[in-house]
């Protein structure tokens, strides 16, 4: 079943990706026709995420070659399968993300399920709405670790982050302290400026005795860590007793070292859709509802700047070099 009034073109314009850790390339493909509860999306804008370089780079997901990348986006529903859900969604503005190991949201067109998206309010923009479905949900699933596990502060690298300032609003509104880690002096300032209490430079030799200090003080023990490497080694010998790191990406592109030793502290890796594929239907509508009255406040993102499509090599370098300057949106069609 078809959209009112659109018309599907044989070919669409789409990044494609060869290889792991292969050149992108910008390519004419079929466009893809949905079967039974699938939904086929018009898309409007997609971010660029610390998730798709590492995906690009070859890790964090399984998939088969070639592909196309990009994790979240927005759209409309164009067409779509049999089955009552896919008939609720067409024709609606939704946030959305691909199907596992499909391919994804960096083209004129793309397929999923339809429980890989959500609508958009009407005052959300389709750039906003295209960032709704990994920071800010994230950042909402690790308010509710923390309620979940009982834990009185929480410890956040990687702080001047799009979600770091997401996680930074959205503790200092629920009373829950937060420890800020970021690598230049000049963004203790900026998030002090947005209100951050406790926020540490990690580049000086002091840092690691400060960090477990106010650790300490504060009685942080969940430890968010999105740099791994050596710095999860720094994270755990700063964490009190029985504290878990919970490991969400891997910046620096290193695996975990790291040595929880005797004093029973957890590692756990985070990816959000395994999260919710935990969690019942129910769980799932009001967190998304949850999620959706918060997107043009506490968990709005700053967009630094856009690029069309087809200037896709130079979006992700600019974004490689200036993430703490707000988000990196690819064009793809009319807001």
């Amino acid at each position: 079943m078809k959209s009112k009034g659109h018309q599907l073109p044989e070919q669409m314009t789409a990044i494609r990706q060869h290889k792991p850790g292969g050149a992108l390339t910008f390519e004419q493909i079929a466009v893809p026709r949905p079967g039974p509860g699938e939904v086929l999306i018009k898309m409007d804008a997609s971010p660029v995420n610390p998730s798709d370089l590492a995906l690009i780079a070859g890790g964090y997901l399984e998939r088969s070659y070639p592909y196309t990348p990009g994790l979240e986006g927005s759209g409309t529903v164009v067409e779509v399968g049999r089955g009552i859900f896919p008939r609720l969604r067409l024709g609606k503005r939704v946030a959305c993300s691909p199907n596992q190991g499909g391919d994804g949201t960096w083209a004129e067109y793309m397929l999923t399920s339809p429980m890989k998206t959500a609508p958009l309010p009407k005052h959300i923009s389709s750039d906003q709405g295209s960032m709704m479905l990994i920071n800010p949900m994230t950042a909402m699933a690790f308010i509710r670790l923390t309620k979940d596990g009982k834990h009185r502060a929480i410890v956040n690298n990687a702080a001047a982050s799009s979600l770091g300032k997401m996680l930074i609003r959205l503790t200092k509104s629920r009373g829950i302290p937060l420890i800020n880690i970021v690598r230049k002096k000049e963004q203790v300032e900026t998030l002090k400026k947005l209100g951050a209490l406790h926020v540490l430079n990690s580049s000086p030799e002091s840092f690691a005795a400060e960090l477990r200090q106010l650790a300490y003080k504060l009685e942080a023990t969940l430890f968010l860590d999105a740099v791994t490497g050596s710095q999860s080694s720094i994270l755990l010998g700063a964490a009190p007793y029985g504290s878990t790191l919970v490991a969400y990406a891997r910046l620096s592109g290193d695996p975990i070292i790291a040595d929880p030793g005797a004093e029973e502290k957890d590692i756990v890796g985070f990816q959000l859709g395994n999260w919710l594929q935990t969690k019942g239907l129910v769980f799932k509508l009001r967190f998304i509802n949850s999620v959706k009255r918060e997107l043009g406040g506490e968990l709005s993102s700053h967009i630094s700047r856009s690029y069309p499509l087809d200037r896709v090599e130079e979006a992700i370098a600019h974004y490689r070099d200036h993430m703490s300057e707000g988000k990196i949106i690819l064009k793809i069609g009319s807001d």
